[in-house]
């Protein structure tokens, strides 16, 4: 039976039905640039902040824009969606709700900056379970490094072999396993090509929450 102490939870593809927008954001924004995408775009960009992510464009493809512009463009195309189509992936409120029941401390550490995420999480109930939102903006480093979750473990003072780290992305679920932290790998579509790799490093992997809401025990 699984007892976690503090969870450490991805949003989009883990918490949210949301990696739509972002497999098809990078592609659509080349384009419109002119610009054919290369193959290996989407496994660039999927664990990248918008910052980093023009940086990519300037260097990779060449965009003669500031990094401003086209992070002001980019956001165009995604912030509508966060503050009207996003929605939580099923059973994300049940566990929550036992997780929350057991005064588990829960945060979010997301490559997705903040003025995207709060309204996301506030539309589809979210933000009153999740103590601090840690953004990879804001720590100034992305998730192929640990640091965002270990600045996330810090603040919920919870030993890090009992600090559950949630995720979908077979990057961040590698600088996870680095740190030590044990890993709960959730299936997302996006990631179906991953599947195997996700599965073999993850420490538990469930295609959905209801399958952790079978195992859960806080006796």
């Amino acid at each position: 039976m699984l007892c976690i102490k503090g969870a450490i939870f991805d949003l989009d593809g883990t918490l949210l039905d949301s990696m739509s927008i972002w497999r098809n954001m990078a592609v659509n924004y080349l384009r419109s640039q002119k610009i054919e995408p290369k193959d290996d775009l989407f496994d660039r960009v999927r664990t990248m902040s918008l910052t980093d992510t023009a940086v990519y464009f300037r260097e990779e493809y060449g965009i003669m824009k500031t990094d401003e512009n086209m992070m002001a463009e980019i956001n165009a195309m995604v912030e509508d969606f966060y503050n009207n189509a996003a929605v939580k992936k099923d059973y994300v409120i049940e566990f929550l709700d036992i997780l929350r029941e057991n005064k588990v401390k829960m945060c979010l550490a997301t490559a997705t900056d903040r003025y995207l995420v709060e309204p996301a999480m506030r539309r589809n109930g979210l933000s009153e379970y999740i103590d601090k939102i840690f953004t990879c903006t804001e720590a100034g480093a992305g998730k192929d490094t640990p640091e965002i979750f270990l600045m996330a473990q810090e603040y919920l003072g919870t030993p890090i072999e009992h600090t559950y780290v949630f995720e979908d992305s077979l990057f961040a679920i590698k600088s996870a396993k680095k740190a030590g932290f044990p890993v709960v790998g959730v299936y997302d579509r996006f990631s179906d090509y991953q599947k195997e790799e996700v599965m073999e490093l993850s420490d538990i992997f469930i295609n959905g929450f209801d399958e952790l809401i079978k195992i859960m025990s806080y006796k």
